[in-house]
């Protein structure tokens, strides 16, 4: 008990030295951390959601080939994420880290963008909750599954997030920690059920790396990339383990290993599960022309009430993929605007009396991700032959704009350390050591790759929607920027090495008291 009282005391004046009090409820431990990330990867949203798009594009060898690809390079960027988080552990993290690496006008731009990218993020993951849950439902009640229905199952499931976190993040915590060990029970269900029970036995192990065949019109290696969208947006979101990093104990430690190794695991069990899968497809052809690839190689391989079963139980480990989500863009949102970075700051800053969440923050995030999925609703409608799809528009949305954010603060650390600005003594008890700067440079290499190949037709609207996007935010850099925004309490007039004589300061015993009513500790 006294060990937990002396971390909680610990992390207290570590978030004070960067000029915060302790305002959200320290309650979270190194598993919980590394649930909530564990749990917006979620490889039964993403590899699943998208399965059919990965197959359509780049055939079985997009599971055996493009998975481990893209999982390699994104533990890079991870643990380049990881290193960041030890070294400055508060609930902005990736523009929080900008703006003390450069000044606040980076971390301004790379908060609104980190925005764009969890706007798409959560708005992609319920989506996909809705387009397993309506078909299942529909088949159910009798009801004919279409667009509009899948947009109410779509606003019910987003209403259930913001209401849980509303309550507090306790009962999150709680259920992501369940979150967790349920993702893994179901893949070993799901591996379990499809090595012992597939109709007509599994295919051999070498159709698993089957490459050259894609059921679409595109060149097979143009084809390939296009459908690495599949693995790139399973492996977003793993920035929650630092946006929660206020309210996990020894956040040094823990936040940079679940941020690490939240992404690890879900490689391993994420390949198992992809490669069963796979080898239980009786018919490609017929897959990919299914309203749900997914859907139709389950139901191919396990029957019709089996089957569905095992989709019921992937959906609700979607869910729980939903509700971290939230938790993390409200934990971001709350933060940016703590330093007035938002429209109406004051607002989304509060914290509930009662339940010690950021709830005003909670609830735009929950509109927000519905208007981005409303907008597409709405253009599908008037012009019901687009090309693209729902999901494969929310999610690139969210890849390009959560992996540029990514990248800012990663190159700007860069820059820092060849500017003396940045060194070894600045660094947390996480580090990567003289691996630092080689990570960080095959991280920066492969965002820039990934983000052209995410908006090059068929997902050219997502390349529209982010350039919209970014040029409202030139706007809003004159008309908001100038005017409010003073910068992170983090980086005013601080440098790395002013933050660590505030760190001896406070160590000598002038530590700031965390109450709860006010935004940035007293200076």
């Amino acid at each position: 008990m006294s060990t937990h009282v002396d971390h909680q005391d610990k992390d207290k004046q570590d978030l004070n030295k960067f000029g915060y009090a302790q305002e959200l409820l320290r309650s979270m431990g190194g598993f919980s951390n590394f649930a909530i990330s564990f749990s917006i990867i979620s490889i039964l949203t993403g590899a699943v959601s998208l399965y059919g798009h990965g197959l359509t594009y780049g055939g079985p060898g997009m599971m055996g080939f493009g998975w481990p690809i893209v999982a390699l390079f994104v533990m890079f960027i991870a643990a380049a994420m990881a290193e960041l988080a030890s070294a400055i552990p508060t609930a902005g993290a990736l523009y929080h880290w900008a703006a003390i690496l450069k000044n606040k006008r980076w971390g301004w731009y790379t908060a609104w963008i980190n925005l764009i990218g969890q706007i798409g993020i959560v708005a992609g993951i319920d989506y996909s909750v809705a387009l397993f849950a309506d078909p299942l439902l529909a088949s159910v009640f009798g009801y004919e599954s279409n667009n509009t229905t899948v947009l109410i199952a779509f606003t019910i499931i987003l209403l259930s997030h913001g209401i849980l976190n509303h309550i507090g993040i306790k009962i999150v915590s709680k259920l992501n920690d369940f979150s967790a060990w349920y993702h893994i029970a179901i893949v070993a269900v799901l591996v379990a059920s499809l090595a012992f029970f597939t109709k007509g036995g599994l295919n051999s192990v070498d159709y698993l790396f089957t490459v050259g065949q894609t059921f679409s019109d595109k060149p097979y290696m143009l084809a390939f990339l296009i459908g690495l969208l599949q693995a790139q947006w399973t492996f977003t979101g793993y920035d929650a383990s630092a946006h929660t990093i206020e309210e996990t104990i020894n956040p040094r430690v823990r936040a940079p290993w679940g941020i690490f190794t939240s992404v690890a695991y879900s490689f391993v069990f994420g390949f198992i599960m992809l490669a069963f899968v796979t080898l239980s497809i009786k018919d490609p052809s017929a897959a990919t022309g299914s309203d749900n690839a997914f859907i139709y190689v389950i139901s191919q391989a396990l029957g019709g009430t089996f089957g569905s079963v095992i989709l019921w139980l992937v959906t609700a480990a979607m869910w729980f993929c939903g509700l971290a989500s939230i938790t993390s863009f409200s934990r971001m949102m709350y933060a940016f605007s703590r330093d007035k970075g938002m429209p109406l700051s004051n607002q989304w800053a509060q914290i509930s009396k009662i339940y010690r969440t950021p709830a005003k923050a909670i609830w735009l995030a929950i509109i927000l991700s519905f208007l981005l999925a409303l907008v597409d609703y709405i253009i599908k409608t008037v012009n019901p032959d687009a090309t693209y799809t729902t999901i494969a528009f929310l999610t690139a949305v969210s890849v390009v704009g959560l992996y540029v954010a990514y990248g800012i603060p990663i190159l700007l650390k860069l820059l820092a350390k060849s500017q003396g600005k940045f060194q070894s003594k600045h660094l947390g008890p996480w580090n990567l050591g003289k691996y630092s700067d080689f990570i960080s440079i095959v991280s920066l290499i492969w965002i820039v790759f990934i983000c052209i190949v995410m908006v090059i037709p068929p997902n050219q609207m997502a390349g529209y929607a982010l350039g919209g996007m970014l040029l409202l935010l030139v706007i809003m850099d004159f008309a908001y920027y100038k005017k409010n925004f003073q910068g992170p309490q983090a980086a005013l007039n601080k440098s790395m090495d002013e933050i660590l004589k505030r760190e001896r300061e406070l160590e000598g015993g002038n530590s700031l008291p965390g109450n709860t009513n006010s935004h940035r500790a007293k200076q």
